[in-house]
């Protein structure tokens, strides 16, 4: 190993974690700092799906590796409240997590994000949350910053050309191994990484950020380390796709409701996730595995007539369970099976209990924005509870919103038109007990 392999610190991964670790140390620091990432260079990720509708199961994807990482191509929604996305309270006080997320906020401005603000109106936000309890329904204040998908790609090019020379980078440069020796007291001491083209970078200190499509390895070398490590709850749900129209009321005032649910029949929590008003619906890999994202343009000639959004039941398990990115993707896995990539489902058809075929969807004036999925059956992919959970959740959103689960409302004549997409597994992962371990 010669001197140009050694560093201060090493960054694994070069999505928002990784770049915004490397940001705060290339602009308070003086350290000698690499980021590796697996994936390419940003204006190198290019997707054959989003200009033909056909995955070709690129290795590894573009939309999900490359400077960026998962998001750099999705709608560009910044969430700016501490209820939404993760537990980092539990770490920090409530304060302290304000006062991040206002900073984060402020970093994306300086790059370019735009200044208008959506859902921050106190009393739109209260006469929305009286509304959706009323209906079972709880809506999270969450105000939203959005970029749009085609913005925040411009946004992250700037992050890396402030980046450019001050860190050094390395794209198409996926790590296998974290190298660890024994200290003097026999305790384990990171000491750098090992790429799979076999080459060594050593440093005191890394920061290990892989993201969703590294969340595997990094349970991998969580548990080969001894780090502990704490199964999160697996969400699998489905990606709803309707007309516009049907929301435009909640979508208008708060652009992307945050609304949570527990299912009238089991008491499983579900909610809304990563609305896109007037998007698409796009694929994305992961490894072996198939699954659905949305996005929404700020450029209004690129909006479409149709709303997604995806509907997820986080489940829990306990001891023995202890693989949740298993699980989650072997449902994932199913629906591709069945529906040769991704499952498609009239919700009209899910309620009576049979398959979506060519003709039904056919008879549906509502064509699905994702040209290449297959008319199904999601009961055979989805376990009976979750299906129980989603037709509940939809059913109360009807109440809130009518229209959301299709049910004929008179002005929309849209009987039968929700359409939904097996949507996998969407965040699988393992907590790791070391504070070097960041990500999604």
């Amino acid at each position: 190993m010669d001197r140009g392999d050694k560093f201060d610190a090493i960054i694994v991964g070069a999505g928002p974690a990784g770049i915004f670790a490397a940001l705060e140390l290339a602009r308070k620091s003086s350290l000698d700092v690499l980021l590796v990432e697996k994936g390419c260079d940003l204006l190198d990720r290019k997707c054959p799906a989003r200009r033909t509708g056909r995955c070709i199961h690129c290795v590894p994807c573009d939309i999900t590796c490359g400077w960026g990482g998962a998001g750099a191509f999705s709608d560009g929604k910044l969430t700016l409240s501490p209820d939404v996305g993760g537990w980092l309270e539990e770490y920090i006080s409530r304060g302290d997590l304000n006062r991040l997320i206002a900073d984060v906020d402020a970093v994306y401005q300086g790059f370019g994000a735009p200044e208008t603000l959506h859902g921050d109106d106190p009393e739109v936000v209260s006469a929305w949350r009286l509304k959706a309890l009323k209906h079972g329904l709880r809506l999270i204040h969450s105000p939203i910053r959005h970029m749009g998908t085609e913005r925040c790609a411009q946004v992250l090019a700037r992050m890396r050309d402030e980046l450019e020379g001050r860190v050094e980078i390395l794209v198409d440069t996926p790590v296998v191994r974290i190298t660890t020796r024994q200290d003097g007291d026999g305790r384990p001491v990171v000491t750098g990484v090992v790429t799979t083209a076999g080459q060594e970078f050593a440093a005191p200190a890394v920061i290990v950020a892989p993201g969703r499509e590294g969340a595997s390895w990094l349970q991998g070398e969580a548990e080969r380390l001894g780090l502990s490590v704490t199964s999160n709850a697996v969400d699998i749900g489905v990606r709803v796709e309707l007309p516009a129209v049907i929301v435009e009321s909640i979508t208008d005032d708060l652009y992307e409701p945050k609304l949570l649910y527990t299912s009238r029949h089991f008491e499983d929590p579900v909610r809304t996730f990563c609305m896109n008003p007037n998007g698409v619906v796009s694929k994305e890999s992961y490894g072996d595995v198939v699954t659905v994202n949305g996005h929404s343009y700020a450029d209004a000639e690129r909006r479409t007539l149709l709303t997604n959004f995806a509907l997820l039941v986080s489940t829990r398990f306990t001891v023995p369970f202890k693989e949740p990115i298993v699980y989650g993707k072997s449902i994932a896995r199913l629906a591709n099976v069945l529906g040769e990539d991704i499952l498609v489902q009239r919700f009209a058809d899910l309620r009576a209990g049979r398959r979506t075929t060519a003709k039904r969807l056919a008879r549906c004036s509502l064509e699905p924005t994702l040209a290449e999925s297959t008319p199904g059956d999601l009961s055979f992919v989805l376990p009976y509870r979750h299906t129980r959970d989603i037709i509940d959740m939809l059913h109360a959103m009807d109440h809130l919103l009518p229209g959301v689960a299709g049910g004929g409302h008179p002005p929309l004549r849209c009987r039968g038109e929700v359409l939904l997409l097996a949507d996998g597994a969407r965040r699988p992962a393992a907590n790791g007990g070391a504070r070097s371990l960041c990500g999604r």
